[in-house]
């Protein structure tokens, strides 16, 4: 008889999830699972409120990608009552977005997924993290937290507030950016900018010397998902691309129609969905995004200094780009990018227009809102009475259309690595290290009180305990 495994938390994610391994009479790994236990409200609790209050309302469903939820939130809103924003306001909120990649990325690459691959797999935990990071290179350390903090520093210099901000609404933007907050954006960018492309090359270096963890490490072919605009990387406004596993176009769709293209599958181990491409079905429409999907699925990047990273990216594959830790790459990529966009936006005439807020309100009883989250494909969906008040709503968290490829990613590395008759907390973390590939944020989608520490349990067949790794 075998035995199982849990991890539980997960570590350096946003959010909880435990992972659960389960093992034959020899040790090795039979099956895998990713499961996220706590239940997601957000859809129906919003009922009964009105319209606009759900762009206040629905950030406060992360704390990491807050801008993510309140700029889809607004853009549901727009199209219930049919008031397009000005272009201002549209170039306002883009610049907002590209605030939060950059800080939503640099927090992941540096803060949760450096350690792995700078410290080691088998380093120790109590060193494996940003401490242990600024001990043995604080100057890269604090060119991550500058990072961080100029997306940050755009995001409230924009809305007032670094994160619940109440700034977009219905048809526009509450404020204009300053002369003197737009020259400040500008005045940082060169410096930041070459504190990515330094990340960059470290995440080349590693990835080029590693190669053959790469190639072992949560490697398999899907379909990919991502928002494009003339085949260009996009990540605000744009139709959404589908492409299958040879990266051969499946299906381009205004966002808007997702639902005659996207559905989810429920498990009765997770009570976060499985979405996949309706007509495929399941599990042959499962599909990745975020941005190794999102580089998938394009053909180009718009910004001279992230195409010419780009073309790097496509040269390491033929067909889509497949190993998960690539993510990495490709998320670093989308900084710079991100970097670049922003400075277009700053030097565009119309960015300190006051014309920001088309106050048409004609209520449909139905909006849909769609935005590339830092993590993926995100839709807020809205239906109304003919007074504006909520009666339901949907919505596909980023995370959750990564659902499948995460617990794929887990299942792969731990029959790779974790051999059950000479455990090791190493061989544990890289399983952990196949979720963070992904940069999960479970609290998108699921909420818990109170304390959780990390306890791995292993029991024999009869439910004997066998051994705990423990730590608080």
């Amino acid at each position: 008889m075998g035995q199982k495994i849990t991890i539980e938390p997960v570590t350096r994610i946003e959010g909880h999830a435990r992972v659960t391994i389960h093992l034959d009479e020899e040790g090795k790994v039979k099956e895998t699972y990713m499961h996220v236990d706590q239940f997601r409200g957000f859809e129906k609790f919003s009922e009964g409120r009105m319209f606009f209050e759900m762009p206040v309302i629905t950030p406060r469903i992360c704390g990491i990608c807050p801008v993510s939820h309140h700029l889809a939130s607004a853009k549901a809103c727009d199209d219930l009552v049919g008031a397009e924003p000005p272009r201002p306001a549209t170039l306002l909120r883009e610049l907002l977005h590209m605030g939060q990649i950059i800080q939503s990325h640099s927090m992941h690459f540096f803060h949760l997924a450096s350690p792995d691959l700078l410290l080691g797999f088998d380093a120790d935990p109590a060193i494996r993290n940003v401490a242990g990071l600024l001990e043995a290179n604080p100057e890269l350390t604090v060119k991550a937290v500058k990072l961080r903090k100029y997306g940050q520093e755009i995001i409230r210099r924009l809305s007032g507030r670094r994160i619940h901000m109440h700034w977009a609404v219905p048809g526009g933007v509450s404020t204009p950016l300053s002369e003197e907050n737009r020259d400040w954006i500008l005045g940082q960018l060169d410096e930041m900018i070459s504190y990515v492309q330094e990340a960059i090359q470290i995440a080349k270096g590693w990835l080029e010397e590693n190669r053959e963890i790469v190639q072992k490490f949560a490697n398999f072919s899907s379909n990919y998902m991502g928002m494009v605009k003339d085949g260009a990387l996009e990540l605000y406004d744009g139709p959404v691309r589908i492409v299958d596993r040879q990266g051969k176009l499946l299906v381009e769709f205004d966002g808007r129609d997702y639902l005659d293209y996207v559905e989810e599958r429920v498990e009765d181990w997770s009570y976060l969905k499985f979405p996949y491409y309706k007509k495929l079905g399941w599990p042959d429409g499962v599909y990745r995004v975020a941005p190794l999907g999102r580089l998938n699925v394009a053909e180009r990047i718009s910004t001279p200094l992230a195409n010419e990273e780009f073309k790097n990216f496509k040269a390491l594959s033929e067909g889509p780009v497949e190993p998960s830790l690539y993510y990495h790459y490709a998320r670093l990529i989308e900084v710079l990018y991100a970097m670049e966009r922003t400075r277009e936006l700053c030097e565009d005439e119309d960015i300190l227009s006051e014309d920001i807020l088309n106050t048409h309100r004609e209520i449909s009883g139905e909006g849909v809102g769609v935005l590339e989250a830092p993590r993926g494909t995100l839709w807020h969906h809205y239906w109304t009475d003919e007074n504006g008040v909520i009666t339901k709503v949907n919505l596909i968290v980023a995370t959750g259309n990564n659902n499948w490829a995460m617990n794929k990613a887990v299942e792969l590395v731990a029959k790779a690595f974790v051999d059950g008759k000479n455990l090791t907390e190493g061989m544990l973390n890289r399983v952990e290290a196949a979720i963070r590939c992904y940069d999960p944020c479970l609290s998108c989608s699921t909420h818990a009180l109170g304390q959780m520490p990390l306890l791995v349990d292993i029991f024999d067949a009869q439910g004997n305990h066998l051994r705990r790794f423990q730590r608080d």
